[in-house]
C-alpha cells in the first residue's frame, strides 16, 4: 500500500485510457514547454555543467543521470501532489495530461503516415525529408521502396520505446515510473551514442534506457505475435519465430526484438543498405531469406496496422491488469 498522500501519483486504468484516445485521436501536443523538450534542455545544461567541471567520463555520465531523473520525477510528481490540494478534478487532469504527452503511438503512426502520404503523390523527395525525421541514414539514396522500409523499422523499433515500455513503467509506477522511463530514453538518444564523446560520458544513461526496456522489449515482441493473428496478411509463427533467431543481428539489446518480430509477421525482410555521412554502415537484412524485401504500399499499411493494434493490445492489457490489482 502506497501512502494516501502520494495516491494521485499512482497508476490509473481509466487515466491511461482517456490519455491513450487522446494520443491517437489529437497525436502527441506540440507546445514549447513539452515534458520531453524540456528534459532535453536540462540534458543539455547539466551536461554543458558537468563538462565545465571536467566531469567528462563515466562518473560524470552517472551524474548526469542522476540529476536530470531526480529532478524531473520530483518536479512532475510535486505538480501533480500540488493539483491534488485544489478541486478533486485537478489532480486527475494534470495527471492524465503528463501520461498523454508521454505516450507516442499516435504521433508516430502519424510521422509514417507523411512518408506514404509523400510516395503515394509522386514526392520521392518529400518522403526521404519524412524518413530524415525518423531514422539516422543518408536519405538522399533512398528510392521509394527503401523509403517504406525505414519507415517500417521506424514503426517496429519505436513501438517498443514509445509505447509499450512507457506503458508498462506507467503500470509499475504511475506517474514518476513513466516519468523516469522517459528521462533514460531521452539521455539514451542525446548521450548514449558510442562516439569519441559519449562512449563514457554517454554511458550510464545509455545502460539506464537498455535495462528500462529490457523486460518490455520482449513483450513487445509476444504482443507482435498476438497481433498478427487478427492483422490480415501477418504471421504470427513467423513473428515468434524471426524474432526469437534474429533479434540479435541488430545492435543493442532490445530493438531487434520488435524489429525482427515485426519482419516475420508482415513476411517481408527489412533493413538492407544503409549508408551514413556517405558510407555504407550495414548490408544486414532481417527477416526470412525466402520472402521478399518490404516495398509495396501495401507492405507498409499492413505495418501500420500491426503497430497500431500491438499499441492499444499493450494498453488494454496494462490497464486489465492495474484494474484486477
Amino acid at each position: 500500500m502506497i501512502p494516501a498522500w502520494l495516491a494521485p501519483l499512482a497508476p490509473s486504468p481509466l487515466v491511461l485510457g482517456a490519455a491513450l484516445v487522446l494520443d491517437l485521436a489529437i497525436g502527441d501536443p506540440a507546445y514549447a514547454a513539452h515534458p520531453v523538450r524540456l528534459i532535453g534542455a536540462t540534458i543539455a545544461a547539466v551536461e554543458r555543467a558537468l563538462r565545465r567541471l571536467g566531469l567528462d567520463g563515466y562518473g560524470g555520465g552517472v551524474l548526469l543521470a542522476i540529476v536530470v531523473a531526480a529532478l524531473w520525477v520530483a518536479l512532475t510528481s510535486a505538480a501533480v501532489l500540488a493539483a491534488a490540494r485544489g478541486p478533486a478534478w485537478a489532480a486527475l487532469v494534470v495527471h492524465a495530461f503528463v501520461v498523454y504527452s508521454l505516450l507516442a503511438l499516435g504521433d508516430l503512426l502519424r510521422h509514417v503516415w507523411r512518408v506514404e502520404r509523400a510516395l503515394g503523390a509522386g514526392d520521392l523527395e518529400g518522403a526521404r525529408a519524412a524518413v530524415g525525421a525518423l531514422v539516422v541514414r543518408d536519405a538522399d539514396r533512398l528510392d521509394a521502396a527503401a523509403c517504406r522500409r525505414a519507415a517500417i523499422e521506424s514503426l517496429a523499433e519505436n513501438l517498443t520505446d514509445g509505447v509499450t515500455s512507457a506503458v508498462c513503467w506507467y503500470a509499475i509506477g504511475g506517474v514518476p515510473g513513466l516519468v523516469l522511463f522517459k528521462v533514460a530514453s531521452t539521455l539514451d538518444s542525446m548521450v548514449g551514442n558510442r562516439t569519441p564523446r559519449y562512449l563514457r560520458f554517454g554511458w550510464a544513461g545509455a545502460r539506464l534506457d537498455d535495462v528500462m526496456n529490457y523486460v518490455p522489449a520482449r513483450l513487445t515482441w509476444l504482443l507482435l505475435a498476438i497481433t498478427a493473428l487478427v492483422v490480415p496478411g501477418c504471421a504470427a509463427a513467423d513473428a515468434l519465430a524471426v524474432g526469437l533467431r534474429q533479434h540479435a543481428i541488430l545492435p543493442g539489446p532490445n530493438s531487434g526484438w520488435s524489429e525482427a518480430a515485426a519482419a516475420g509477421a508482415l513476411r517481408r525482410r527489412l533493413v538492407g543498405p544503409i549508408w551514413l555521412r556517405g558510407a555504407l554502415v550495414t548490408e544486414v537484412w532481417i527477416g526470412r531469406p525466402d520472402d521478399p524485401p518490404a516495398s509495396s504500399h501495401g507492405d507498409l499499411m499492413r505495418a501500420l496496422a500491426l503497430i497500431a493494434a500491438t499499441g492499444v493490445l499493450a494498453t488494454l492489457l496494462a490497464m486489465a491488469v492495474l484494474a484486477a490489482a
